[in-house]
């Protein structure tokens, strides 16, 4: 790996890290795009990123149907566009891995509901803005391009990476 894609996957780790909601957009039955959110519960990124989900569900049925999915992130390090193939199974030791307290007020059996499902996105492109200089140095930033100092806010960096 070089220096360029770990410093990718160091920005794109530190805004999966600091996020609390993702927005998971499939291909309904319609052909219509649909976004929905779920709880980020992966705090990492290694080219996948793994949720929890009901079986039944109308996100599950349009995975079955056409796998192709987007994941929208943002966090207070940036935004991300997660590009990829969804897959959903039954993994329990992964969905044990990934319980917690909130994952408990979606599911009406706990860990032991038979509709717990794992939702596994695979990325195979990943694009992102990082947010380096914070709410109030974008805030300045957003100003000085505003009264002519700069062309645009410096707000931190953006890229590419194929996974």
């Amino acid at each position: 790996m070089t220096d360029t894609q770990t410093d990718h996957r160091a920005a794109i780790s530190d805004i999966v890290h600091g996020a609390r909601t993702a927005l998971l957009t499939t291909v309904s039955e319609d052909g219509q795009l649909h976004a929905r959110p779920l709880a980020v519960q992966d705090k990492s990124f290694h080219g996948s990123l793994r949720f929890l989900v009901q079986d039944g569900s109308e996100k599950v049925e349009d995975i079955a149907r056409n796998p192709h999915v987007n994941v929208a992130i943002e966090s207070q390090g940036g935004y991300l566009s997660i590009a990829g193939t969804a897959t959903v199974s039954e993994d329990r030791a992964v969905i044990d891995e990934l319980w917690s307290p909130f994952a408990e007020a979606w599911f009406s059996d706990g860990r032991d509901d038979p509709s717990i499902r794992l939702l596994t996105v695979e990325g195979v492109s990943v694009e992102y803005w990082t947010q380096d200089t914070g709410p109030v140095g974008s805030l300045v930033q957003t100003l000085k391009a505003a009264l002519g100092h700069q062309s645009q806010p410096d707000l931190g960096s953006h890229g590419t990476l194929e996974v």
